[in-house]
């Protein structure tokens, strides 16, 4: 198996991984009892990082399910 195709199944873990962190940050932020705008922040880098290894993902030819 090359880096590529690690790469396509690497990702799809990764980018669940990254939801699992953002939600959890915005738990803490909403349990935190007042609005934690840079936890918030946080969690939509997170959100943005997924945005872009969805595309690399894509561009590598799609997740390989194994």
């Amino acid at each position: 198996m090359d880096e590529k195709e690690k790469l396509r199944i690497l990702i799809p873990h990764w980018i669940a991984h990254n939801q699992e962190h953002a939600q959890e940050f915005r738990d803490w932020a909403v349990r935190a009892g007042e609005p934690v705008p840079d936890i918030l922040a946080a969690a939509e880098a997170v959100d943005k990082a997924n945005e872009h290894l969805s595309v690399a993902l894509e561009e590598l030819g799609g997740p390989i399910n194994k």
